[in-house]
């Protein structure tokens, strides 16, 4: 079996049913279909062949479900990129995955040759849109690459297969009871797997109504909410800590359309999940996943939702907590949560010994230290690792103190994570210092390289960072910023 299977469940099965709203524009099962089978002759023509890497650096919108389903439908493996990176990081992507050509919107940040979306769009009317053949795919073909961040700081491409993401589409639509019937408001972005992995796939499984927005904004939230009255919202804290400064009328009506709002993507704190229920009449559904694993672990749909937890393993997922020992933990004992199952990914590319490291008995280490209750509600207690999240990213420290460390007048360099009210995280940044240094030079440069959301909010010049006797810096030592 392979994506398209099921995909067509919606693509052939409702083709005269409206599947997607973006905008103005409203398109049914069929002319999805239609489109991207002309986007995925277009790669044939142009020279594509199974396994060759594409790869896309482009904000929501209709041509990039167009270019993705194009991508399942031909064995071209899908490589999304954040269009938040700049020119060190998409570099590194793209001599890693080396895909056959990249597809962006405008310039891309530090000036790699792409294909611009406009003239994919002006060539497509003469594109036949013959239906591909998609009978040589199965199972164990890969569907995606999807990088995400090492403890090292190193950026490692996920592999991603059709099993991976037909195992947690199917897990999603039967456990969430996604329906036909639904109304999905989805504003999370397609270069990551909430949106991707969880939101597209749910969607043509299902067969449901989807309204994709190019991205969350706090001060149209209400107008899309009354308006497209959605009864399946998938979102991150960040969205949920806005969506509570809507006046409580206008929670009450959105909460009385809905049916479901899930959470993930960061930590939910406890009483933003409490001041959502009294304000909406909802009571978020909170869960756990990676991009190495897309879904484990959920709280349930019928049944008690505990704030501060994630629930339990999903059908077919084998979850448990283990010391450092290696031995399982006990009862409300602490240890690194390990995933086994058909969702876990097949491997970073490129990266055997990586891939080696990650697995024990055949679980993934997942870096992510919980416990288990009696009754067995899983609860996280952070990052094995230094990880940052912040608005649903993740940052692991090392790769900017590496680049801090370059920086002229740098000495020594740590980053953490300290909290913050809507984002649950931000980075901090503390460094020792030559008399010559430029703090302000030393941000601008961060500016310029990273992400907005890698740069640190503050950057605090210190005499000496805390070490242990064999050097480690002992980061919880490190004065409040």
């Amino acid at each position: 079996m392979n994506l398209m299977h099921l995909f067509d469940i919606s693509l052939k099965g409702k083709k005269d049913y409206v599947g997607l709203e973006f905008n103005q524009q409203s398109l049914s099962f069929g002319q999805i279909d239609q489109r991207s089978n002309q986007v995925a002759n277009f790669l044939i023509q142009t020279g594509f062949v199974p396994g060759d890497r594409l790869a896309v650096y482009l904000e929501n919108c209709i041509e990039m479900i167009d270019i993705y389903l194009a991508a399942i439908k031909t064995g071209v493996i899908f490589v999304p990129i954040n269009i938040l990176y700049k020119e060190r990081e998409i570099g590194h992507i793209l001599s890693d995955a080396e895909p056959k050509k990249l597809i962006a919107n405008g310039a891309v940040p530090g000036g790699f040759d792409a294909w611009q979306l406009e003239e994919l769009v002006k060539a497509l009317p003469g594109i036949k849109d013959t239906p591909i053949d998609s009978s040589h795919l199965n199972g164990d073909s890969p569907a995606a690459i999807v990088y995400t961040s090492g403890t090292t700081g190193t950026s490692k491409g996920a592999i991603l297969t059709h099993n991976n993401f037909i195992s947690n589409g199917l897990n999603l639509v039967n456990c969430w009871q996604i329906k036909e019937q639904d109304r999905f408001l989805l504003s999370l972005p397609l270069f990551h797997v909430h949106a991707l992995g969880n939101g597209i796939h749910a969607w043509l499984m299902s067969g449901c109504k989807m309204k994709l927005l190019v991205r969350f904004e706090h001060q149209k939230a209400a107008e899309e909410f009354i308006q497209f009255k959605p009864t399946l919202f998938f979102g991150v804290p960040t969205v949920y800590i806005r969506l509570l400064d809507l006046p409580d009328a206008t929670a009450k009506l959105i909460g009385s359309n809905a049916r479901l709002f899930v959470c993930g993507s960061a930590p939910l704190p406890a009483q933003v999940l409490e001041a959502f229920q009294e304000k909406y009449g909802q009571v978020i559904l909170e869960r756990y996943g990676m991009t190495e694993t897309l879904m484990n672990i959920s709280n349930p749909y019928y049944g008690e939702r505990r704030p501060g937890t994630i629930g339990f393993p999903l059908p077919g997922i084998s979850a448990k907590v283990v010391k450092p020992d290696g031995s399982v933990a006990h009862v409300d004992e602490e240890g690194e949560v390990y995933i086994k199952g058909p969702n876990v990914f097949a491997g970073y590319w490129k990266r055997e010994q990586a891939t080696a490291d990650a697995f024990v008995d055949g679980y993934f280490k997942t870096g992510d230290m919980g416990v288990v209750s009696a009754d067995g509600y899983f609860t996280l207690r952070g990052r094995k690792s230094d990880l940052i999240i912040s608005g649903g990213f993740n940052i692991y420290p090392r790769e900017i103190e590496e680049f801090l460390l370059e920086q002229p007048g740098v000495k020594e360099a740590s980053v953490v994570g300290v909290p913050h009210e809507t984002r649950g995280e931000m980075p901090v940044a503390y460094l020792v210092l030559e008399p010559t240094a430029d703090l302000t030079a030393i941000e601008a440069a961060c500016q310029k390289t990273f992400a907005s959301f890698k740069v640190p909010r503050k950057f605090l010049a210190i005499d000496q960072l805390p070490r242990t006797a064999l050097g480690k810096v002992q980061k919880h030592l490190l004065p409040k910023p």
